[in-house]
């Protein structure tokens, strides 16, 4: 009875079981050596050749730093996020969403939404997305009230997956014309969310220990999640490259770890 989707899920769970033109200027041939040169012609010369060498050393500017033109899909600066400034701060948050996204294989192959890898998933006291700052100086507390403590912010890993992935799928844009539900990146980021969403309300609201249609939920979300992998540069689930945990803090490099 198993459909591809579903062989592919298994494959899945398996995995977690056991990448110038030189510019020149001839100088125009003298007459001769006591010709006198006309004072306008060397003006004009003079004018061509400051022009020339405007125009080169901005090339050579654009030339020297081609990511800075190239990297938010040729929009303006300062209107939305590069793609390596995204990468950097949404990667490690995304892998880690896909990571314990796939940990939920083994229990959704056998039908149990009653597993803790399942619940955990939706569980909005559970996962940390923004850690609490110190307010103490030097380990010194000066507050009035004496209250120094940091404080977490929580919420489930599926919320703050979403949230990341939208994000991250906004910054890959051809220009700042085009509206985000627009982009490929994000229709295909919303179409896997409305799969999860109907497995979420599964999960939370009547948690089954054998569920066949959350099976089959859970596997058509899984191919939307390989699509919009895809379109973000990162590898497909069944790649074994989600098998580690993955760091949430801001990364210091938009490159794959």
């Amino acid at each position: 009875l198993f459909t591809s989707r579903t062989m592919k899920l298994v494959t899945t769970a398996a995995f977690l079981a056991v990448g110038s033109h030189a510019f020149s200027t001839s100088p125009s041939p003298s007459t001769s050596l006591t010709t006198r040169t006309d004072e306008s012609s060397i003006l004009h010369r003079r004018n061509f050749l400051s022009t020339i060498a405007t125009t080169a050393t901005a090339a050579a500017i654009v030339l020297s730093k081609p990511n800075s033109a190239l990297a938010s899909g040729g929009a303006t600066a300062g209107k939305y996020t590069t793609i390596p400034i995204a990468k950097r701060r949404y990667y490690g948050r995304v892998q880690e969403a896909v990571h314990e996204f796939l940990l939920m294989a083994p229990a959704v192959i056998k039908g149990d939404m009653t597993d803790p890898t399942v619940q955990d998933f939706f569980d909005v006291t559970k996962t940390v997305v923004v850690e609490g700052k110190k307010k103490d100086i030097n380990g010194i507390c000066t507050k009035k009230d004496g209250d120094c403590k940091s404080t977490d912010i929580f919420d489930s890993r599926y919320n703050d997956m979403k949230t990341t992935m939208y994000l991250l799928g906004n910054a890959f844009r051809i220009n700042q014309q085009k509206a985000p539900d627009n982009l490929p990146t994000v229709k295909a980021a919303k179409k896997f969310f409305k799969q999860m969403n109907l497995f979420e309300r599964r999960v939370i609201k009547n948690p089954k220990q054998n569920d066949e249609e959350a099976k089959q939920i859970y596997a058509n979300a899984l191919d939307l999640l390989d699509e919009y992998l895809d379109l973000v540069e990162l590898p497909p689930t069944e790649s074994g490259h989600y098998d580690k945990e993955f760091s949430t803090l801001v990364g210091e490099t938009s490159r794959i770890t």
